[in-house]
């Protein structure tokens, strides 16, 4: 029974841990953008250079991974107060996703080392793995049937404002974010997501068959008399 409850609570909190492990990664993989620039020309089409839109690019990172650094001032592009704004409520939610890995990684490994000295199947694993893809499969349908409408619905149900419609004359940051990055950006957690619960099954199915052999049957004994050598009367 205990071992019942214990699966229910860690069930959600291994899906909430695939989902935020994957925005996470996903925001720190600078080269993304960086094989973008060139990939939708961002340059070419922001009117500035590349070293311009790197360095500028990078400070915006910086100030969303850092949890102590809170105020954003790009190296040579303005900023109005909207933009502030929107940026400040944008760090705050990817703190929650961060906040969300400081709670669910160490529940997760203590949790293993339990079952691993309880001998105890990680169920858990087996459900989480195959309950986030569903997850992923909602997401992939929304940005497959329209990408620019969900992505209008995402910032639509997240915040409270329109801030997030920049003005490219006071906020030009917005030039070298294009729509197409976020695309991809999407892609890449769809992606980093499906692995993670791939992974989750695999180990599961390791555990499952380490647990198997360890309680399998006991070898059959042959019945007294029993052979080709028995004699007969």
């Amino acid at each position: 029974m205990l071992k019942k409850i214990i699966e229910i609570i860690l069930v959600p909190v291994t899906m909430l841990f695939l989902i935020s492990a994957a925005v996470y990664l996903t925001l720190a993989c600078r080269p993304l953008y960086y094989f973008d620039i060139q990939y939708l020309e961002i340059a070419e089409e922001s009117g500035y250079s590349e070293a311009e839109i790197r360095e500028n690019y990078d400070v915006l990172i910086d100030y969303n991974l850092s949890p102590r650094q809170d105020k954003l001032e790009f190296p040579t592009l303005p900023m109005s107060r909207e933009g502030e704004i929107h940026f400040r409520e944008v760090k705050a939610i990817f703190q929650l996703f961060l906040w969300a890995l400081v709670v669910s990684i160490p529940v997760l490994i203590i949790a293993g080392i339990w079952f691993y000295r309880n001998k105890w199947e990680p169920v858990f694993l087996k459900w989480a793995g195959m309950l986030t893809p569903l997850f992923i499969l909602l997401v992939g349908l929304l940005i497959a049937a329209d990408w620019d409408r969900a992505f209008v619905l995402f910032h639509e149900l997240v915040f409270r404002n329109d801030y997030w419609l920049f003005d490219p004359a006071t906020d030009p940051v917005i030039t070298i974010l294009p729509d197409t990055y976020f695309l991809h950006c999407a892609v890449l957690i769809l992606v980093l997501i499906a692995a993670g619960s791939a992974i989750s099954v695999f180990i599961w199915k390791k555990c499952a068959k380490a647990a198997g052999g360890r309680h399998g049957r006991l070898p059959k004994t042959r019945r007294k008399g029993s052979g080709r050598n028995e004699k007969t009367l």
